[in-house]
């Protein structure tokens, strides 16, 4: 059988979801699993798909060891200063001459 992803489930989902797989629950950081209810899995082992067999272990953490993240602050990523390239420019025209001058017309060359 097969590990399910327990990782973003509610704790009382995770043990719905590892009950009716055939696997059982064990949490290291919560040792009081069975009432924890409103918790977010954040981390699990095996991880999911594994091949394991019927009423196998599998230990799901509900917290972020140190390092690991989850400080609360959200996604970082770097910043660009100023619009993207194109932005504005694209989309507006460019001060001056409303309805452009029209290009002068080539005089045919005889071949």
């Amino acid at each position: 059988m097969r590990v399910p992803r327990l990782v973003g489930l509610m704790a009382a989902d995770a043990r719905a979801t590892a009950e009716a797989r055939g696997v059982r629950l064990v949490a290291p950081d919560r040792p009081d699993l069975p009432l924890t209810v409103v918790d977010y899995v954040v981390r699990q082992y095996p991880r999911p798909g594994a091949e394991v067999p019927r009423g196998a272990v599998v230990t799901v953490w509900f917290e972020h060891d140190e390092g690991e993240g989850g400080g609360g602050a959200g996604v970082r990523e770097p910043r660009r200063t100023g619009p993207t390239p194109g932005g504005l420019r694209r989309e507006l025209d460019e001060p001056g001459e409303p309805f452009p001058a029209a290009l002068p017309q080539r005089a045919a060359t005889p071949p």
